[in-house]
């Protein structure tokens, strides 16, 4: 296959409300916080994994959009699994790669078509952590006691605050035979983020986000202009 071309998309992720995405912990201290995000080990400034990014954008396009049109799709998201069909006319095999070995794919499927690198703080926020004025929040949250009205069980919850913002940038490989409008398919599943969640504990308010300033190869994308169903 010949690679034609690499597209750039990038952005601003901004985010709407305390975004957490855990690190996850190997071990558990009294009093200490049981649920961090994930930071840069060497300068501890929190990110967004392009891989947090690229596995929603994946599940929110199959359920949405390919669920009633594409029967692999469809018994694949039912049973809890990625599309895994494996053949070129499907944009979601094409961009996020297929779950299929590579033997039983389609030859003409080829590599994974879209990279999506982690989003780091844009140069103002990083600015604004490297001076300590970005401190992470701590949401405290609890169950309550149906009868005794009590709290029970506090978790404390690290996020990063609303309204800081990430640079997005993702890397669009075109090759020849490729369908036109494989970048459409990259904003129309930035554009159902956007209605959900990134992250965890979305339907605890977690994770509302905006993509702003959006370009293709340097020139401006109207997001709204991208059908989401």
């Amino acid at each position: 296959m010949k690679l034609c071309a690499i597209h750039s998309i990038t952005g601003r992720i901004c985010l709407r409300s305390g975004l957490h995405i855990g690190a996850g912990k190997d071990t558990v201290e009294i009093g200490g916080l049981d649920q961090p995000i994930v930071k840069n080990p060497l300068n501890g400034e929190p990110y967004i994994p392009g891989s947090s990014l690229k596995g929603k954008m994946r599940s929110l396009l199959e359920t949405a959009v390919f669920m009633g049109k594409n029967e692999a799709t469809r018994n694949a998201v039912t049973s809890g699994k990625p599309c895994d069909c494996g053949l070129p006319s499907c944009p979601v095999c094409t961009l996020f790669g297929s779950h299929k070995p590579p033997t039983e794919c389609d030859p003409q499927l080829g590599p994974t078509r879209m990279l999506v690198r982690d989003a780091c703080l844009t140069p103002e926020y990083a600015r604004l952590f490297r001076e300590g004025r970005l401190p992470m929040e701590i949401k405290n949250e609890n169950i309550i006691h149906r009868v005794k009205g009590v709290a029970d069980h506090p978790r404390p919850l690290e996020r990063v605050p609303a309204g800081v913002c990430f640079d997005l940038n993702i890397a669009l490989k075109v090759y020849e035979n490729d369908a036109p409008n494989l970048a459409d398919w990259i904003f129309r599943g930035l554009r159902l983020v956007e209605l959900d969640a990134l992250g965890g504990c979305s339907s605890r308010g977690c994770g509302q986000v905006a993509f702003e300033d959006m370009a293709l190869n340097g020139s401006p994308v109207d997001m709204s202009a991208f059908s989401t169903f």
